[in-house]
């Protein structure tokens, strides 16, 4: 196993004529870190991973691993890996020579090329479809198939551009187990683009959060989850993501609606705030925010009750049946260490 790999990336521009796709990206991954770039479609997670891959010029900054300025290397030459999320597999060729393709590109010798393709196939248990074609496959195991030739050639830096959002729900999810356990095993440095922050949270070490071709914040899913950064990042983040409600402080007392109560905080000046609230951090009681049921959404294990609070819908999310129905007026309820303040001007947290 070749030495897992650093990657830094120092003020990436890249501009599509008049247009600025990505304003000066700057971005330290360490070795063997499993990293996600999450965003939603077109906030230049896929170019900065292209960039990175050496598939795409970028207009201005530098991309370095393992302290050595690859900027103008082309992608042969970085030790990189790619899973696209079309698989772009060869459909004439066998599961086998699929994998084989990288190390035949570099003349490896027989023996150590056989070998390395059946030690690649069995990390991802497909071991026993190496005779088969692509199109005899599943989406899944075609997806391991891709898997299989990323890792054979054992690079430094593995990528991966969405590449479980072909497969159906149930498999997406075993899917992503399998893979943090790969990485895990293999211990090479991992860049994930993905627009789904679940699976952002449940499988990366960071996450560097894309809005519009900038990083708006980068740290453990629970610190994204905990402490968003701004208010574009609170309502990205979470499924349901946070309610946002207008707010006023006034000497230490903060309201919000009709609602009223002291804030136990200090060093906060008076004036209009955004109040951040995640759906399950309310719940109802006799007192709170006075609202009126719209629209329960029955989950199974949990619900959603969407509550309209003056011309604002407020979702509640409720680990089990909950006891309110449509139409009914109601009170929410929040404990003061779950509110999340942000600046109602510039959007940053308080």
């Amino acid at each position: 196993m070749s030495a897992a790999g650093t990657v830094r990336l120092e003020g990436i521009v890249k501009r599509h004529g008049a247009v600025t796709v990505l304003h000066g990206i700057d971005l330290a991954i360490a070795a063997g870190e499993f990293f996600a770039l999450l965003g939603p479609s077109g906030s230049g997670k896929t170019t900065t991973l292209r960039i990175l891959a050496g598939l795409e010029p970028h207009d201005a900054g530098r991309v370095i691993q393992d302290g050595v300025d690859v900027t103008y290397r082309e992608p042969g030459d970085r030790d990189v890996a790619m899973v696209f999320q079309s698989y772009a597999l060869y459909p004439h060729m066998s599961v086998y020579e699929n994998i084989a393709f990288p190390l035949r590109m570099v003349g490896t010798p027989t023996p150590e090329l056989d070998l390395a393709v059946r030690e690649a196939a069995m990390k991802v248990h497909i071991d026993h479809l190496l005779a088969r074609k692509p199109g005899q496959l599943s989406g899944g195991q075609q997806q391991r198939c891709a898997l299989a030739r990323a890792i054979v050639r054992k690079p430094k830096l593995f990528l991966l551009d969405e590449p479980l959002s072909n497969l159906d729900a149930k498999l997406r999810l075993e899917t992503r187990v399998e893979l943090r356990k790969l990485q895990r095993a293999l211990g090479v440095t991992t860049v994930y683009v993905t627009h789904d922050q679940e699976e952002a949270m449940t499988i990366a070490d960071r996450i560097a959060v894309f809005i519009e071709g900038r990083i708006v914040q980068i740290g453990t899913p629970n610190d994204v989850f905990e402490k968003p950064a701004s208010i574009v990042v609170a309502a990205f983040i979470g499924s349901p993501p946070m309610n946002l409600l207008p707010g006023m402080i006034v000497r230490g007392r903060l309201t919000i609606g009709e609602l009223d109560c002291v804030l136990d905080r200090d060093g906060l000046g008076d004036g209009a705030v955004t109040v951040g609230l995640r759906p399950g951090a309310l719940s109802f009681a006799s007192d709170g925010i006075p609202g009126r049921v719209e629209l329960v959404e029955d989950l199974g294990d949990s619900s959603i009750v969407n509550v309209e609070v003056g011309d604002q819908r407020v979702k509640v999310r409720t680990q089990h049946r909950p006891g309110v129905r449509e139409g009914e007026a109601v009170h929410l309820h929040f404990d003061a260490t779950a509110l999340h303040l942000f600046d109602r001007d510039s959007g940053a947290r308080l």
